[in-house]
């Protein structure tokens, strides 16, 4: 009965004790692929027509100077997470730049999720110290206030006092929120 059981075990435990061997090779990490500059500019393209539908984005279309505008954000992770997203900022209907945008946090977390997000920049100078920074981390410089869905039902043209506004849209997954602080815009050169 001993031997049985050991035998047992041990055509359990050795397919388990593989997988642990081979899960470094499995999580080694792989040469990341950027997006192209015209693979950013359709899906940037397809979110603003989305954004543009969505109630109570057009006081600040109307306001704003230019909108960064990330369609697709992936964020994940257990005890230690990231994100990772690639967008284009658009001024007068056109593309002036793009950039991505990187984050690590460590904390009680758990799940993966994709989301969008589009930043407003309100003012000539919020604006400049995007450009001008070589690297933007949100909470140092302009203040970003992040808009609800009840936040965007009150907007209008008179009550927008800030320099960015950001918003989030597409949200799928398993994690509460999509974090901004400590998160860094950088600009990127496509292909």
């Amino acid at each position: 009965m001993t031997q049985h059981t050991r035998r047992h075990l041990a055509t359990r435990l050795l397919p388990a004790a593989a997988t642990l061997l081979a899960a470094p090779a499995l999580l080694r990490p792989r040469t990341a692929q950027a997006a192209t500059a015209a693979e950013i500019n359709a899906d940037v393209a397809a979110a603003l027509t989305r954004l543009r539908n969505t109630p109570n984005t057009r006081p600040l279309f109307t306001a704003a100077r230019a909108t960064l505008v990330f369609p697709r954000i992936i964020q994940g992770g257990f005890i230690v997470g990231g994100q990772y997203g690639e967008g284009a900022l658009i001024r007068g209907g056109n593309t002036v730049g793009y950039f991505n945008i990187a984050g690590l946090s460590l904390g009680l977390l758990a799940g993966a999720q994709a989301a969008g997000l589009a930043m407003f920049f309100m003012t000539d100078e919020a604006l400049s110290a995007l450009m001008r920074a070589d690297g933007w981390e949100i909470g140092t410089g302009p203040s970003v206030v992040v808009l609800d869905r009840g936040l965007q039902a009150n907007i209008t043209a008179t009550t927008l006092r800030e320099p960015v506004y950001a918003i989030t849209f597409n949200q799928e997954g398993l994690m509460a929120a999509l974090a901004l602080n400590g998160t860094k815009i950088t600009r990127i050169n496509p292909s």
